[in-house]
């Protein structure tokens, strides 16, 4: 269910929740414009109570959970122990999972397999496309990529190819036109993106601290891979992305759940 605009903030109904950073309860405490959240997978031992989670779905809010399908206990084609386990009332995100948070062998495990038969079992699920994007389009799912500078295009040619499916955007977001709070909360984020880690100077500061021509870099890269500025400037790039056709825009808090709470 998409929210109306001006209700949402900048434009934004749906924001994205890291346990390890984020404290989940606080979904209840959301504006009453974000009507979808995603809770990202950082480990199990960040897992948030499922049943806590399945309580905050009520008046129409839609919760999704983030399940890496090569990791055991959501692994379709193996151990699916914890996703047999999630309640009804929540959604899933479907994706191949960061290494970070897999162990070598859960790792080597195939993804394309595991994503389809994950898609098929679940039927609305969102998948993830980094790193797997042919896969994940082969699913027919609802399509949820990172932003990038080049994801008003891709989006377009997607549509202009046929693809009639919701894309999803996730998208690193901060709430401010003070350049340094930019640089500190989403500055290693971008430093990580291959583009951008190739033209910064070695050894280079990524956040506030950063000088010269490494500030120049991610001054511009920021803009690209997170939406960044005042409310009106998010929203314009809201719109933007709305317009080349993208469904929803998921929102990463990258200060805090704060900006969007109720006031």
């Amino acid at each position: 269910m998409r929210s109306d605009a001006h209700t949402a903030v900048a434009g934004i109904d749906a924001v994205a929740v890291k346990p390890a950073e984020h404290d989940w309860r606080r979904i209840a405490d959301l504006a009453d414009g974000v009507r979808t959240v995603t809770v990202d997978y950082e480990g199990r031992e960040h897992l948030p109570d499922l049943d806590g989670l399945a309580a905050l779905t009520g008046d129409g809010r839609e919760v999704r959970v983030t399940t890496p399908v090569r990791a055991d206990g959501f692994d379709p084609l193996g151990d699916d122990s914890l996703a047999a386990g999630l309640p009804d009332e929540l959604g899933r995100v479907l994706v191949a999972g960061h290494g970070a948070y897999l162990s070598e062998a859960e790792a080597n495990r195939a993804v394309a397999p595991r994503l389809g038969a994950a898609a098929a079992a679940t039927g609305d699920a969102w998948v993830g496309t980094e790193g797997v994007e042919r896969a994940a389009l082969a699913t027919g799912a609802t399509q949820f990529e990172l932003l990038s500078r080049s994801t008003e295009a891709d989006v377009r040619g997607l549509r202009a190819a046929g693809f009639d499916g919701d894309i999803a955007v996730y998208a690193p977001t901060v709430l401010s036109g003070d350049e340094d709070e930019i640089l500190d909360a989403v500055g290693d984020y971008t430093a990580r993106r291959g583009p951008v880690r190739r033209a910064l100077p070695d050894d280079a500061a990524t956040d506030s601290t950063a000088e010269g021509r490494a500030r120049e870099v991610l001054s511009k890269a920021v803009r690209d891979y997170a939406l960044v500025g005042d409310r009106e400037t998010v929203g314009e790039r809201v719109a933007a992305l709305r317009e080349a056709g993208v469904d929803r825009i998921v929102a990463y808090p990258a200060r805090g759940l704060d900006a969007f709470t109720r006031a």
